[in-house]
């Protein structure tokens, strides 16, 4: 059942693609039920290695994933995808969503923190501001991308 709060955060107005990482399952269907809409377009993985290679290969608004994995943390994930050209957001899970978490994750450039259990509200909108802050990085590596490639033209001139 959809709660009231849920209608206040606007729904995504294109495709979004999420990678969810080594999540438990009851974590991951909360997350699925959350993230209903169709603009949502949500791909499992089941370790930080395979989280990698499918990032490397897709473009992936945001990473959800869970504080430890079977074979590494979400610090490898964010390094991982920070040496991207386009870094995904990541949104890490946890019980202890306590404040070291929260400013270690922030101070190393993962995007939030959602404590479990999951609360609609508060999923919407970690997951709306993480696809917003992407956008956000995709049109400035646009204008980057597009700036060098008129000042090389200038320079062959």
């Amino acid at each position: 059942m959809s709660s009231p709060s849920r209608n206040l955060l606007p729904s995504p107005d294109e495709p979004v693609s999420v990678l969810l990482v080594n999540l438990a399952a009851d974590d991951e269907a909360a997350l699925c039920q959350i993230l209903a809409h169709p603009n949502w377009q949500l791909h499992g993985s089941a370790s930080c290695k395979q989280a990698l290679e499918y990032l490397r290969g897709h473009q992936v608004p945001i990473v959800v994933c869970a504080r430890e994995q079977a074979d590494g943390n979400w610090q490898d994930l964010l390094n991982g995808a920070q040496e991207l050209d386009l870094p995904s957001s990541l949104i890490v899970c946890s019980h202890l969503a306590d404040e070291y978490l929260w400013a270690e994750v922030l101070n190393l450039g993962g995007c939030d923190v959602l404590a479990k259990p999951f609360e609609d509200h508060e999923v919407l909108r970690a997951a709306y501001m993480a696809w917003q802050s992407w956008k956000r990085r995709r049109a400035e590596t646009v204008r980057r991308t597009r700036a060098r490639a008129m000042q090389e033209n200038a320079m062959r001139y």
